[in-house]
């Protein structure tokens, strides 16, 4: 595949034209098809020629040549182009190109991606050997480029490295800078972020924010720094307060934020009828909360919220296109663009029962159609994990003062531990557990004790963290001991364990981060897991986001890392990790 952005080398451009000549047939025929124009901003019919991944004719024309050419009578349907994913996390116990496969059926074709798992588990010339392999799916993949690790890691100034962000942000499948969960100390004067900011700015390249529950006056130094766009709204006020400083505003539906429905109401509560500063995202749901959709379900929330059913659309497609300076390529069914065009059986029914992605059938008539080839993980270096250290029971000493009380299903407190933790085995009458956060390769730890996570958890072990490290929860030490062996067996993944037998896994052989599970097998693992979660005492709604965020620096208000047990609003180790 050609790069990401100027995909097509002359002799094809030459071909394309030569469609349009009759001296070659196009690949594809849409006949008869009522489409979304969005210069009009009305559907329209039209005839569509396809030439393999591009669209090279929109109109009542039809070709003089179609020898081979397959020809699609497209009356009774409506055609839109395929959807664009913002927003996208892809290694939420699933992986890049199994959310990329599973995305493409319900309409989503394009996807905007976070590189924070790449970056962190990854050299770059691993990490952009797999960007290239990407590009051969038939879901277009772009990237961000993180400006830091939103935890408090060791060797910060290597993995995020000048040098290093450079080399992302000049990619050319790399879209924008951020997101900023980093933005405090952009504030406090760090200057080598603010000179990123500057060159994915000098480079016509975004700046994604990370603002949650910011004022007006934040908001104001932040696009003075250089931000163009935010999601972390929350309210119809804060969508409100980040239009008024110029933001494009990303709307959130995810599975643990859920906004979008109340995000309509109330942005319409305050007289907003304009949707062209709007766009959609799912902020890296979990597994199973795509099993109604991706961004097709948010489009259908709109349409029920009163959204104009064209603007509805727009939000998922042409906005979020033009806001990349990606129109030439996408967001809309005409000459020239990409060839991702989703087929529905009603205007007001975004799931698509045909999708063409790059002019590649990837479902037809309701069908899912094999159309991903196979990933080689291991070439690309994403191995199993290798663990060749042992626990001790040295490790398993608890001796802080003080725990982390969960309040959400991502928000930590401090607290202060008054249960005696010098036995083996904790009460099931309380929704104390001990925590363990360990280097994976064996090198140092921390222990302290978490309330509210489960009251009768014998024990998990994890190394699903936002940075590789293994987290280990549990009543029983003995247990937590032999989840952990088994997790090592595994190559990585979740596992739980009961009176030292294994009751619930799931394998995450991708660097001990992802699965190679298609996400449909997923979204059954993760249902059990939560399932037998609730049974123990979990009280939230995510717990993959629970375990994810237990390391994450960008949330209030006590976080444990790998330097140690960390303040967040103090910005201070209150309890540095101990060396094996």
């Amino acid at each position: 595949m050609l790069e990401q952005r100027y995909r097509w080398k002359n002799k094809h451009i030459r071909e394309q034209v030569s469609v349009l000549d009759g001296k070659q047939a196009p690949t594809i025929l849409l006949k008869n098809a009522r489409y979304l124009n969005q210069v009009f901003r009305k559907w329209m019919t039209a005839n569509i020629w396809v030439h393999e991944d591009r669209i090279v004719y929109v109109g009542e024309k039809l070709p003089e040549n179609t020898t081979d050419c397959e020809i699609v009578d497209c009356s009774g349907q409506f055609l839109v182009p395929g959807y664009i994913e913002p927003h996208a996390h892809p290694f939420h116990l699933y992986n890049p190109h199994s959310l990329a496969r599973y995305a493409s059926q319900f309409g989503t074709t394009t996807l905007i991606n976070d590189n924070m798992a790449l970056i962190l588990q990854l050299d770059k010339k691993k990490a952009f050997s797999l960007l290239r392999e990407l590009r051969s799916i038939p879901t277009t993949m772009y990237w961000w480029c993180r400006f830091d690790a939103q935890t408090e890691i060791l060797d910060e100034v290597d993995t995020f490295s000048h040098a290093d962000v450079k080399a992302w942000l000049e990619h050319d499948a790399v879209l924008q800078g951020g997101e900023l969960t980093g933005w405090p100390k952009l504030l406090d004067g760090d200057d080598m972020m603010l000179h990123w900011i500057q060159e994915a700015k000098r480079m016509r390249k975004k700046i994604e924010g990370h603002f949650p529950g910011a004022s007006e006056k934040t908001l104001a130094k932040m696009m003075l720094f250089g931000t163009d766009c935010d999601h972390e709204a929350i309210s119809g006020q804060e969508v409100y307060n980040r239009l008024m400083q110029g933001y494009m505003v990303s709307l959130r539906h995810s599975s643990i934020r859920p906004d979008l429905p109340v995000l309509l109401d109330e942005i319409h509560a305050l007289g907003i009828d304009q949707y062209d500063h709007f766009m959609f995202n799912t902020d890296g749901a979990s597994a199973s909360f795509y099993e109604q959709g991706i961004i097709d379900n948010l489009i259908r929330i709109a349409i029920e919220k009163g959204v104009p059913v064209i603007d509805a659309y727009n939000m998922a497609t042409i906005n979020v296109a033009r806001y990349y300076n990606l129109e030439y390529l996408h967001g809309n069914i005409a000459t020239g663009r990409v060839a991702n065009i989703n087929f529905l059986t009603d205007e007001k029914n975004p799931t698509p029962v045909s999708v063409l992605a790059k002019g590649q059938w990837v479902k037809k008539d309701g069908v899912s159609l094999d159309a991903f080839e196979k990933m080689d993980w291991e070439a690309q270096g994403l191995e199993p994990l290798n663990i060749d250290w042992e626990l001790t029971s040295d490790d398993l000493q608890f001796s802080m003062p003080f725990g982390i009380q969960m309040e959400s299903s991502v928000i930590t407190k401090p607290y202060s531990i008054s249960i005696d933790v010098n036995y083996e085995e904790l009460s099931p009458n309380h929704d104390e557990c001990f925590f363990m956060l360990m280097d994976k390769e064996g090198k140092w730890r921390i222990n302290t004790v978490v309330k509210g996570f489960a009251n009768n958890l014998p024990g998990l072990a994890s190394s699903y963290t936002n940075t590789g490290d293994i987290i280990l929860i549990g009543k029983n030490k003995s247990d937590m001991v032999s989840a952990f062996n088994r997790m090592k067996e595994l190559g990585g993944g979740i596992v739980i364990s009961e009176d030292e037998n294994i009751v619930l896994e799931i394998p995450l052989p991708l660097k001990g981060v992802m699965s190679n599970k298609p996400v449909e097998d997923l979204i059954e693992d993760e249902k059990k897991l939560s399932s037998y979660l609730v049974e123990r005492g979990y009280r939230f709604n995510d717990p993959i986001y629970s375990l994810l965020f237990f390391t994450s620096t960008h949330l209030p208000y006590i976080r444990v890392t790998q330097q140690g047990m960390y303040d967040v609003m103090n910005k201070m180790v209150l309890f540095p990790t101990i060396m094996r």
